[in-house]
């Protein structure tokens, strides 16, 4: 906060007193949010009961998804000139910058080609195999045979098993672009 000009500190008798603020308190986020989702409600979108972040709106054949996380805003629909105007409304109520086409996001690549949009989480599965000291290892089609049964297995505890449970989350998440994986995850959770 900058004082006000006509504020001294030489003048005892004086104080300067904050109405409010919202950067830096524990409320900033979910008065961002609430602030946001009031804003996106007088537009017209709808909140999905489905997730909390994400929003719709649908007026005769334009469909807008939008999507929130943190400080990001993904937007997609079927009408140029309705995104458009909806990032001119935002614009006038928030200072935003736009990114442009989606690239990245959350660990998944984004790429367009003729056919639609493609997935992919090349580099957060990299990072994965790369943590765990297997980037030397040999890739296999399949990782674990269906119906396999695992064999409970003798010997001591594993010394962190909090890194195993984080090994496991980050494994599910990757199973969002390979959904060949399911199975073996599912085993090993």
């Amino acid at each position: 906060m900058c004082l006000p000009p006509s504020f001294t500190t030489t003048s005892p008798n004086k104080l300067c007193k904050l109405r409010k603020s919202l950067n830096g308190l524990c409320q900033a986020p979910r008065q961002w949010f609430a602030k946001l989702s009031s804003k996106l409600g007088e537009y017209g979108f709808v909140r999905s009961y489905a997730g909390y972040s994400l929003f719709t709106y649908c007026k005769g054949e334009i469909f807008l998804a939008l999507l929130v996380y943190v400080g990001d805003i993904i937007l997609a629909g079927n009408n140029t000139r309705a995104c458009q105007d909806f990032k001119a409304y935002l614009n006038s109520c928030f200072c935003k910058k736009d990114l442009g086409p989606l690239k990245y996001f959350l660990g998944i690549e984004v790429a367009r080609g003729p056919l639609g949009l493609f997935l992919c989480q090349r580099k957060y599965a990299l990072e994965i195999v790369d943590e765990c000291g297997l980037l030397g290892g040999k890739p296999v089609d399949f990782p674990t045979e269906e119906n396999q049964k695992l064999a409970l297995a003798i010997g001591k505890n594993l010394d962190d098993p909090g890194s195993y449970g984080l090994l496991v989350g980050r494994l599910i998440y990757l199973t969002i672009t390979r959904p060949k994986l399911c199975y073996a995850v599912h085993i090993l959770s």
